[in-house]
């Protein structure tokens, strides 16, 4: 037992050596890890993050002031007053996204109970602002004049209010959600290409040969680029969970940090498995690249950290719980957003230990036969 403990440590010792002068790979984690990360939290097209908005205000009341000053960051930038005539001229520069003109006698009209109106103009080409913002601008301008008129109506309260409270992000940060999502896609991203990129550079520089011909076996192997490739992935995640995500982007993470890196390295036991039985498929590294084109996006977009699973067919649902993805993205999102413990995501860490397992010996199956047909 000995010997096989050192022999898998030293054959680890020298994945690492070998991962450390390949630049390429170097730079791929760092700007997986760090930019890709970033950005993918911070530049969500779906999120409204200080939309342009320009005001004509031609009533200068009270009520018009009101909702001049509604409009804020982060979603609206601090609203810029214009005149009528420089709507177009703006809408057509695109300075402005949105363009709201309040008419004159709005107050009075609202006041009296009479028909007034409000124009929005929005800019559509710059499709998901205008989706999201005019939703946000019809319900921002809304609730200021139903408060307003509250006031000098003396408008009786509704026998059932209903009170809203947003658990787990108060403030509907999407840049919250994207960041943790993305590390989890990274993980499982990095875990494939590194280890399968292993295995398919040890083929094309010939060293394998050099490792048949020594006292270790086709297990000591694997799991030496198993345990040296996850860590990698593992001391990146570290790294970029407190620089990146904490630091930088300033995700509060409400759960065990220590729960999220158990479930990262059974998932890693699974996805770098995974990464050497698509390196004994693929003969080449263009060949591996589009074998996981063809696996990492199913993994990534129907695991459920993309879109809720319950929206998915049933058969979708049903066939992806094979998959580690589905059950680390659930785990990941109950310990980091909800702060949940052992007692709710041992479940999940059940299951990635299974299929886990499962990979790993289907995968040690193949490799073993890979190997017998080039002794």
């Amino acid at each position: 037992m000995r010997r096989h403990l050192l022999n898998i440590w030293r054959l680890g010792v020298k994945e690492l050596w070998s991962l450390w002068r390949e630049p390429v790979m170097l730079v791929l984690i760092i700007y997986v890890f760090t930019v890709s990360i970033y950005t993918a939290a911070t530049a969500m097209p779906e999120t409204l993050h200080n939309s342009v908005i320009a005001i004509v205000d031609e009533d200068r009341s009270p009520l018009s002031t009101r909702i001049v000053s509604a409009f804020y960051p982060p979603h609206f930038n601090p609203p810029v007053l214009i005149d009528h005539p420089d709507i177009d001229p703006g809408m057509d520069a695109g300075r402005f996204t949105f363009a709201l003109v309040i008419p004159p006698g709005f107050q009075r009209d609202m006041l009296a109970g009479k028909r007034a109106e409000v124009q929005l103009n929005v800019d559509a080409t710059r499709m998901s602002q205008a989706f999201a913002g005019s939703g946000y601008v019809q319900q921002i301008v809304a609730a200021e004049v139903n408060e307003f008129l509250a006031r000098h109506r003396n408008a009786q309260a509704p026998p059932v209010e209903l009170a809203l409270r947003m658990r787990f992000n108060p403030t509907l940060e999407l840049a919250w959600f994207g960041s943790v999502m993305e590390i989890v896609n990274s993980i499982t991203l990095l875990s494939i290409i590194l280890t399968g990129a292993a295995l398919i550079r040890e083929r094309e520089h010939g060293t394998i040969e050099h490792l048949l011909v020594m006292p270790v076996t086709p297990t000591e192997i694997m799991i030496a680029k198993v345990w040296s490739m996850g860590l990698v992935v593992l001391l990146a995640t570290a790294l970029s969970m407190t620089l990146v995500v904490r630091g930088a982007i300033g995700v509060p993470i409400e759960g065990s940090l220590l729960l999220f890196f158990t479930g990262a390295a059974l998932s890693l036991f699974a996805t770098t498995s995974m990464g050497i039985f698509m390196a004994t498929i693929a003969r080449s590294m263009p060949q591996f690249g589009l074998l996981l084109v063809l696996t990492i996006m199913p993994l990534q977009m129907l695991s459920g950290g993309s879109t809720p699973r319950e929206s998915m067919p049933e058969m979708v649902q049903t066939i992806m719980l094979a998959a580690p993805t589905t059950h680390f993205v659930s785990l990941s999102q109950a310990v980091l957003y909800r702060g949940a413990g052992l007692e709710t995501v041992w479940p999940s860490l059940l299951a990635l230990f299974l299929i886990g397992a499962v990979l790993f010996a289907f995968s040690l199956r193949r490799f073993r036969k890979t190997l017998a047909r080039m002794a």
